[in-house]
């Protein structure tokens, strides 16, 4: 007897991260005290996920070659940028207004400027790829080794940093990128390690999203469904918008930029860190995980379906760039086949 469980799961948007987190967020709900009733290996795992984070990060860096091509490194450099300074901007704009603390009441109730800089800091690097491989430059997929640096909470603690808000101890910080960087240094080094470290990344994606879901609380969820979604549309459609400009502006088509207006499924895992590694954040933390999921979801549902309508608008407008040229040797053809009066 098989069960397609893998095939089930990615049939979901962001179904690796999200359908475990969902179970987890369920099993929390119900039985807050599993985990202390179990104990062990399971107690553990309830409380885990912090050196699974570390673990997931040594991997992922792993899986990132220092040596690009300058094109690699132009495109993904301004997507980069592009992304962080907008996310500082609304950092700037969400921390004079609201602090480090969330919304208590009233529609918005659970947004926060963490929840904010945390969807719009990470790009989802499986849709961006796929999407360059259906729709763009084959080579913009490439982009994604330096968009990847997103990955992991060192950006966000920066960018709330920048905003003015509760700061982080250097400490904090360098402990935050120490993984990711070691993983980099390992896979660069030895191939072999690379080899060894790079399968890993997808593979723990379902321990991460349990491990997170068991901290969280569904009837916060429901408190902030549509708010999630609001985010979600903020990320495709408002940095989208920017990424595209950005793109457009360095000699891309847009396409790519596009492509990258997503919140990625890791990103659901930093307001939980970000608030271990400065308690300040705590109060938001449990609002920002469920807000940036649901981002997850949306962008990773819209992001696909916009990106594909502006290659279309691309590619009809290139052809019709092509159709006045190709008329004007159909008539110089013409013109030299006909007899001379």
């Amino acid at each position: 007897m098989s069960i397609p469980i893998k095939k089930a799961l990615e049939k979901v948007p962001g179904g690796m991260m999200l359908v475990p987190l969902g179970i987890g967020a369920v099993i929390h709900t119900l039985t807050p005290d599993a985990g202390k009733f179990f104990g062990s290996f399971t107690g553990a795992f309830f409380t885990g996920l912090a050196p699974l984070l570390a673990v997931f990060f040594v991997c992922l860096g792993a899986t990132l070659e220092v040596k690009s091509t300058p094109y690699i490194l132009k495109k993904g450099g301004v997507l980069l940028g592009s992304k962080v300074l907008f996310a500082v901007l609304v950092g700037v704009i969400a921390g004079r207004l609201l602090g480090e603390l969330p919304i208590e009441s009233g529609v918005l109730a659970g947004l926060s400027t963490l929840a904010l800089v945390a969807a719009l800091n990470d790009t989802n690097g499986g849709l961006y790829i796929s999407l360059m491989g259906q729709y763009g430059r084959k080579r913009d997929a490439g982009a994604y080794s330096i968009l990847s640096l997103e990955s992991g909470p060192f950006l966000t603690m920066v960018t709330l940093g920048i905003a003015g808000l509760a700061a982080f101890p250097w400490q904090a910080l360098v402990g935050a990128i120490l993984p990711l960087a070691l993983g980099m240094l390992l896979g660069n080094l030895d191939k072999n390690m690379r080899n060894l470290l790079a399968p890993l990344v997808p593979a723990m994606v379902p321990f991460l999203g349990l491990a997170l879901g068991l901290t969280i609380n569904l009837n916060a969820v429901v408190e902030a469904g549509l708010l999630g979604i609001a985010l979600g549309l903020f990320v495709v459609f408002v940095g989208g918008t920017v990424l595209l400009l950005a793109d457009k502006l360095t000699g891309g088509d847009g396409v790519a930029g596009l492509a990258a207006a997503t919140t990625a499924g890791n990103a659901a895992l930093v307001p939980a860190i970000v608030a271990t590694a400065n308690p300040v954040y705590a109060p938001a933390a449990e609002h920002a995980t469920v807000l940036v999921a649901a981002s997850v979801v949306v962008s990773a549902i819209l992001c696909p379906i916009v990106t594909s309508a502006w290659a279309r608008r691309v590619q009809k407008r290139e052809q019709q760039k092509d159709i006045p040229e190709g008329r004007e040797q159909e008539a110089t053809a013409r013109h030299a086949v006909e007899p001379q009066s």
